[in-house]
């Protein structure tokens, strides 16, 4: 398949962009202040420089370039004078807002759904999470193949293939329609084998690490495990499922280290994840890692309640949940966030410093408390 569909490492290193956004009426300031927070430090994670941020009150999004023609405009002067290479827009663009910006910038315009899908690609490891990010890959482009169009490998002949008057784009839609069923098909054996694994494994209580991205999820999975898993102050630093045994009061778990979740998470990936968080539908218990040094933490808790939620993931006697609020050492009014966590969420909660191992001790102590009941059912 051509490049053209294919992340390259180097297409935002030390690239000069620009990030749009727009605020739309059924969004405030300070959302997409939070969204253009984390645009940015995504495209800081891809290598890219941020040169400037272009942000525009709109009633209605324009159907040909999503924001009016005057920013349009005064975008166009600003990136021909810094010879910006990338525009990367917070709102998903259609593939005909995408062709169409792209000719009056003449630069190159992704959205954010791009961007995400990008960091993903490079940060996969295992053979698992590549395949499933392909698929994701492919399905965003498949809609946006209008724009996207170039002819995908060399014409293949024979019956069922190419036919008299078929177009260029309809045979590229058929090849990634392809690409699709095979990646497809490969995910449901992996999972076949990927069941059977977790079939053996019943009889150890099982953990789940699960939060917004760049919480700690992977310092605090070394701590309580001893492990070595890669850490980065980054989002998305890993997006492969860990799983390691811990001991902890000569009790044996199996706690897993899920993908960080992020304010609208691209649905392809999604959906191309549903088969990696299955881990946390399988667990004992589930520990919520929370930010508590973010203004925005709130917000971060509904994002994974609601993917929670998605999954069809209910929280009761054989599934439990703690919420736990990370990096207390780099709070400066934690007292009063304490105050306010405890009056919303009561008592049933922890502060830790994954990486000071601050209150790691309790939490361990809490883990056992919760676990208790699902150690009796195994048995």
């Amino acid at each position: 398949m051509n490049k053209i569909y294919m992340f390259e490492k180097n297409d935002y290193i030390k690239q000069k962009v620009i990030i749009v956004a727009a605020i739309l009426k059924f969004k405030n300031q300070e959302q997409v202040k939070n969204e253009i927070n984390e645009l940015n430090y995504l495209a800081q994670t891809l290598g890219a420089k941020v040169i400037k941020i272009f942000v525009q009150n709109i009633k209605n999004k324009n159907p040909r370039t999503f924001i009016g023609k005057g920013k349009i405009e005064e975008i166009k002067k600003f990136i021909i004078l810094k010879k910006i290479k990338i525009a990367i827009f917070n709102e998903n663009l259609s593939p005909s807002q995408l062709k169409n910006i792209e000719q009056l910038f003449k630069s190159k315009v992704v959205d954010r759904t791009k961007v995400i899908l990008d960091i993903f690609y490079k940060r996969a490891k295992t053979s698992y999470a590549k395949t499933q990010i392909k698929l994701a890959q492919y399905k965003y482009y498949l809609s946006k193949l209008p724009k996207l169009w170039t002819h995908l490998e060399k014409q293949r002949g024979g019956i069922g293939f190419r036919g008299p008057g078929e177009s260029e784009i309809e045979t590229d839609r058929r090849n990634i329609r392809t690409s699709i069923n095979k990646l497809t098909n490969k995910i449901k054996l992996i999972d076949k084998q990927m069941e059977t694994q977790r079939k053996h494994r019943k009889h150890i209580l099982r953990i789940s690490l699960l939060g917004y991205t760049n919480v700690g999820k992977s310092t605090l999975m070394n701590v309580l495990s001893n492990a070595n898993v890669y850490v980065e102050n980054k989002f998305f630093s890993t997006v492969d499922t860990t799983v390691r045994k811990i001991k902890i009061r000569n009790k044996i778990f199996l706690v897993s280290d899920t993908v960080g979740f992020i304010t609208n998470l691209p649905h392809q990936l999604r959906t191309s994840f549903k088969s990696t968080l299955y881990e946390m539908k399988e667990s004992d218990l589930l520990i919520h890692l929370i930010d508590i040094n973010k203004n925005s933490f709130i917000k971060d808790i509904t994002c994974v309640e609601n993917i929670l939620l998605e999954l069809c993931i209910k929280i009761g006697t054989n599934k439990k949940l703690i919420k736990v609020f990370n990096k207390i050492d780099k709070c400066n009014n934690l007292n009063t966030k304490k105050y306010f966590i405890y009056k919303k969420y009561g008592n049933k909660i922890i502060f830790v410093s994954a990486i000071k191992t601050h209150n790691i001790e309790l939490l361990n102590q809490k883990i056992c408390y919760l676990t208790a009941y699902s150690e009796l059912i195994l048995r």
